[in-house]
């Protein structure tokens, strides 16, 4: 499609962090349910950061789906447009990822190859510290108007998504299978079979104490076994 503006739809964050991984679950849906031209496409980011730079150099137009702390009501979608997007995530990051997508956008500028119009659909998390959980429900639900809100920020901008009109099986969309959505939380153990969040029993009890001395402590363990090398 000669002339048609290259459209990069992207999703970031880490999946076994709870509600960080909110851009990569968008974009896995918005492949799912959308059905896109050549000049599209839809990309799970993860935590890829600098890796991303020639993905970000070659789009002429950028929507960006993640978690971000805007200090809203958990849950709740805000839209960030153009210049205003890497200086919010540099103020308010949530996880190092966020750091890295800001240089990131800062590389592809000194290079001389921003996009001519960038659109950040965020979300507030409920929930982070809990590894290895999924989305919590009030910012699942937020899955699909995250998508709406693209697709007519798109349109506007040029880029028709039509929606598909049989929508991917799980097993066709961008995840692997191992992180598919469904195989994902209907696999992972119940908190009380693997806690998630740090064992209070353990970091609430008073013997325990982290090394006063960490090299000395490893010279005595290794000559105990025999000595280094």
């Amino acid at each position: 499609m000669n002339g048609a503006p290259r459209v990069l739809v992207l999703g970031i964050g880490n999946l076994l962090w709870a509600d960080e991984g909110f851009g990569v679950r968008v974009v896995e849906e918005f492949h799912r349910l959308c059905e896109t031209a050549d000049n599209v496409r839809a990309m799970d980011g993860g935590t890829q950061g600098i890796y991303l730079v020639q993905h970000i150099r070659e789009a002429d137009i950028l929507v960006v789906f993640d978690a971000v702390d805007y200090g809203l009501a958990p849950g709740t979608l805000k839209l960030v447009e153009g210049g205003e997007v890497p200086a919010f995530l540099g103020v308010k990051k949530i996880s190092l990822h966020q750091t890295g997508f800001q240089e990131v956008l800062a590389m592809a500028e000194m290079m001389g190859d921003y996009p001519a119009h960038l659109l950040l659909v965020g979300v507030q998390p409920v929930e982070l510290d809990d590894y290895g959980g999924s989305l919590r429900p009030a910012v699942k639900a937020q899955i699909e108007p995250a998508i709406e809100l693209a697709v007519e920020w798109l349109g506007r901008h040029g880029a028709t998504i039509a929606k598909r009109t049989e929508p991917l099986a799980e097993d066709e969309t961008l995840a692997s299978r191992e992180m598919r959505i469904g195989i994902y939380e209907s696999g992972r153990p119940r908190p009380e079979e693997a806690c998630r969040h740090g064992d209070a029993r353990l970091l609430a009890n008073s013997a325990f104490a982290g090394p006063t001395n960490f090299e000395r402590e490893v010279d005595a363990l290794l000559q105990s076994s025999g000595g280094r090398g």
